[in-house]
């Protein structure tokens, strides 16, 4: 049986979410920061949450430190690092956006 794990995000994730995306949507219809948490993050946490074992190793070798990288619904791609700090807990501590 695969192990549900928690998932937290970290005020580091959130700080570097805040340099790809502004606070309101753009004049151009730019997506926000709240649009990417609303649309984009249930995604990723349930990955995390769910496949964390099969996702790719951060630094082959440290099976702690897992990423995903995937296509945004909101941008062209994400990558983002987690790491175990549990055998049920997972941190999301980073986050890159391609736009």
């Amino acid at each position: 049986m695969t192990v549900r794990r928690v998932v937290r995000v970290t005020a580091n994730f959130f700080d570097q979410l805040d340099a790809y995306f502004a606070a309101e949507r753009g004049p151009n219809g730019e997506p926000s920061a709240t649009d990417f948490l609303v649309l984009e993050l249930p995604a990723i946490v349930e990955r995390f949450a769910t496949d964390f074992d099969a996702l790719p190793e951060i630094v082959d070798g440290v099976s702690a430190g897992r990423m995903l990288i995937t296509a945004g619904v909101l941008v062209r791609a994400i990558a983002v690092f987690g790491i175990a700090t549990s055998e049920t807990t997972v941190d999301l501590i980073g986050v890159t956006v391609e736009t």
